[in-house]
């Protein structure tokens, strides 16, 4: 879609990528080749979304990023633009803690309450590649609630190697191989007509989540930006993914989830149907659940423990039911920023882990500074109860630190359904399941009588 493309790096309507030997500037294309490329086109493989069209954006080839030009790409022509694919962010070397700024932040705010006509403009990001040493919950971009934030998978179902954890991770795609053919990747569209065989990482991952959107919105043209949330965290399987140190849990609504893969990998087949039929979520609301501003020091043996009880503003016109996003606005300093670990579990007993280790970050200054924290994992919980907070340091070294502020955040509806439903089926599920194992110890205890009786016989 050459009208609804733009380079704000030399602010003409032409965003062909700068030539260099190398190739460095291949990554536009290859993503862009993964969401629309033309069905049987002789190059290459085909788009996840080959109906679609694509509008280029060139914004990141200078030897600085600004404010403005964040903001003028993501809030481009947001009329005609309905999904916007951002394989980028602050630099993934396990020490950085950066976010969008001001004027990013309102185009992004902008963009889900105006864009597409007010259905909300729909932001796919990737999770990040700074592997076990990074923590994606320290990329404001990624770990925004109005963002989607794709991880990644390899073919049999492991961790990549790249992949960053946290907790505002929605799903996850497949990116490249291990095991028969290491070096294989993403089929895609190249610089100068050329087919790849080997675009990898979760700048991979993320175009492919924006192709399987764009199926949902060529079902139903009338899906929001929420409810393409809602139809991710439904229709995302665990299949199989697994991953050596996160292992796959329930929430309190029985909603399967992973601290890496986020509700699973994304299932196009099941979103396209369930997006035909869907009706629009309910009105979102948010409330202030609570908050702890008396600085409180961190031991450097345990962890700092806090509780917030909240009734989520019932009573109120923002009563909050039903949890969508649940953020944790933290301010602490420490002697080693990359040695705390943040947990938080809600009143139904869902543990997010806000922070892990990242052993590269040697900060003892800036610290977090109103950091807006965030997790999915409570994802249709209610909210109401005690919130608990644990802070403590995981390295080697003994540290020192204190928090200074922990607010609790809740974005939620005051209805939804199919929660409902799911927590019905959860319920029956479960109790079938202490049925069958009960029934199994009768089966047994009866075994052992039947086999005292004839052994004294």
């Amino acid at each position: 879609n050459a009208q609804a493309s733009y380079d704000f790096s030399s602010n003409d309507p032409y965003p062909y990528p700068r030539y260099t030997d190398d190739w460095f500037n291949s990554h536009g294309t290859r993503c862009a080749g993964e969401v629309s490329a033309a069905a049987n086109n002789n190059i290459c493989g085909v788009g996840v979304a080959y109906n679609s069209k694509v509008a280029g954006i060139r914004m990141l080839d200078q030897p600085f990023m600004t404010d403005i030009i964040e903001a003028s790409s993501i809030s481009h022509m947001p009329q005609v633009i309905d999904i916007y694919s951002a394989s980028w962010g602050p630099t993934d070397n396990g020490k950085t803690v950066d976010g969008p700024r001001e004027l990013t932040l309102q185009a992004m705010a902008d963009g889900v309450n105006k864009g597409r006509g007010g259905k909300g403009s729909i932001y796919v990001w990737a999770s990040g590649d700074g592997g076990s040493y990074d923590d994606c919950n320290c990329d404001g971009y990624a770990s925004s609630m109005w963002t989607i934030s794709i991880n990644s998978a390899i073919n049999d179902g492991r961790t990549a190697l790249y992949d960053e954890s946290c907790s505002s991770t929605l799903a996850s795609t497949f990116s490249n191989g291990r095991k028969r053919n290491p070096e294989a990747g993403v089929a895609t569209t190249d610089l100068y007509g050329n087919c790849t065989l080997r675009h990898s990482g979760t700048s991979a991952a993320a175009p492919e989540a924006a192709g399987v959107f764009a199926l949902a919105l060529e079902a139903n043209v009338d899906l929001t930006w929420r409810d393409m949330q809602h139809l991710t965290v439904l229709t995302s399987k665990r299949n199989q993914l697994h991953d050596e140190v996160h292992q796959w849990r329930r929430n309190g609504v029985g909603l399967e989830f992973n601290h890496l893969f986020g509700y699973g990998v994304l299932d196009a087949g099941a979103m396209v149907k369930m997006a035909k039929d869907w009706k629009t979520v309910p009105e979102r609301f948010h409330c202030v659940g609570g908050s702890i501003q008396e600085p409180r020091k961190i031991p450097s043996n345990g962890k700092l423990v806090l509780t917030l009880t909240t009734d989520a503003c019932e009573g109120k016109e923002n009563f909050v039911r039903y949890l969508e996003h649940v953020q944790a606005v933290i301010t602490v300093n420490s002697t080693r920023r990359g040695d705390l670990n943040i947990n938080m579990t809600s009143p139904m007993g869902t543990k997010s882990i806000l922070l892990s280790r990242r052993p590269r970050d040697d900060d003892s200054k800036v610290g977090f500074d109103k950091w807006p924290f965030m997790t999915t994992h409570s994802w249709g919980e209610d909210p109401r109860g005690t919130w608990v907070l644990e802070v403590g340091f995981v390295g080697i070294m003994p540290q020192k630190g204190v928090l200074k502020e922990w607010t609790l955040m809740l974005h939620g509806t005051q209805s939804a359904p199919y929660i409902d439903q799911i927590v019905k089926d959860y319920q029956s599920k479960l109790a079938m399941s202490k049925k069958e194992e009960l029934e199994e110890e009768l089966d047994e205890a009866v075994e052992r009588s039947l086999k005292s009786i004839f052994s004294k016989n």
